[in-house]
């Protein structure tokens, strides 16, 4: 059975429909930004995400059990988490699955570029189209709060691990996190379209209709975006389809609090605007905050109020 092709270029009547639709509005939503998926998250398949992958997950989940000899990618986007996680020598074998044919698509141009054993498929997280007891490991990168049914993912993610498999999820929203977020991600935008209205500052200023058409897409990213977490909820709803060993662990405050808003200045100036200089900044700053963040503020902050939740369970063996 052949997957659907990408649908990059909607209609108003289904950008329309999509309000009322949220898987519909994924596989828009997705279509649309697959081409530029990595430049606007700056993924890359290097070093630095290399490191970045293989750090989250061994930091949820430990290194026993490396390499997984096949491992599957739940929402796999442009293949951003699990083909790292491959490169990083965490996995030999690699699946992408995702609800948005165009993402699929880039995952596997990404995989073949990388010479990575990888195939892919169109799925939707809570009917995966694999056998039960296929994958030996099981992942995804902010894929869970983009679906309806989160504890019937998790069910049909049991479903497809072999038994003693394991999954992983990181990059979720906590629901303390994605407040603050938010807030600064729009304050940020109102304060940066305004200021650039200034003649002094007229060549800072994106063309309105660029600046209108990321208007209209960050309406319907709020659509997508259909779940945030609790910590300990989403380790009850894992425990509730079957799995074991389930723990969460949080991450990004100090980082997130100036991630939001340079992610979203970017979003509102010219890309030529952002100098190697100005890339170099923004990343190192990064690395500085979250390494605050990890040796000082997780041993006395709440883990509610990080941004980040990353969870892990393994299926009962048989």
């Amino acid at each position: 059975m052949n997957d659907p092709a990408p649908n990059p270029h909607a209609t108003a009547e289904e950008v329309q429909a999509a309000y009322a639709d949220p898987k519909l509005a994924n596989v828009l939503y997705h279509d649309w930004e697959a081409g530029t998926y990595d430049e606007k998250w700056s993924i890359s398949y290097d070093e630095r995400c290399i490191s970045y992958a293989t750090d989250v997950f061994n930091a949820v989940a430990g290194e026993d059990g490396q390499p997984y000899q096949h491992a599957m990618e739940l929402g796999s986007g442009t293949g951003f988490f699990l083909l790292n996680l491959m490169q990083g020598g965490v996995a030999k074998k690699g699946s992408v699955t995702d609800l948005s044919p165009g993402m699929v698509q880039v995952a596997l141009r990404n995989a073949e570029k990388l010479g990575l054993d990888v195939d892919g498929r169109v799925a939707d997280a809570e009917r995966i189209p694999y056998d039960d007891n296929t994958f030996d490991l099981v992942v995804g990168h902010a894929v869970l709060h983009h679906i309806p049914d989160v504890q019937a993912a998790f069910r049909e993610v049991l479903r497809v691990l072999k038994p003693g498999g394991r999954f992983v999820f990181a990059g979720e929203p906590t629901k303390v996190g994605d407040f603050y977020a938010r807030k600064l991600g729009q304050f940020t935008w109102f304060l940066t379209t305004r200021v650039t209205k200034l003649p002094a500052l007229s060549g800072w200023r994106r063309p309105q209709e660029e600046l209108d058409e990321s208007s209209r897409a960050a309406a319907l990213e709020a659509v997508v975006d259909i779940h945030t977490f609790d910590p300990s909820e989403l380790e009850s709803w894992a425990r509730g389809a079957g799995a074991q060993d389930v723990h969460a662990v949080t991450e990004e405050f100090a980082a997130a609090l100036a991630g939001w808003p340079i992610r979203t200045f970017e979003a509102a100036v010219p890309q030529e605007k952002l100098t190697v200089r100005w890339r170099l900044f923004a990343y190192r700053l990064w690395l500085r905050l979250s390494a605050v963040d990890k040796k000082v503020l997780s041993k006395i902050l709440p883990r509610e109020l990080f941004y980040n939740v990353m969870i892990t369970g393994t299926k009962r063996p048989s």
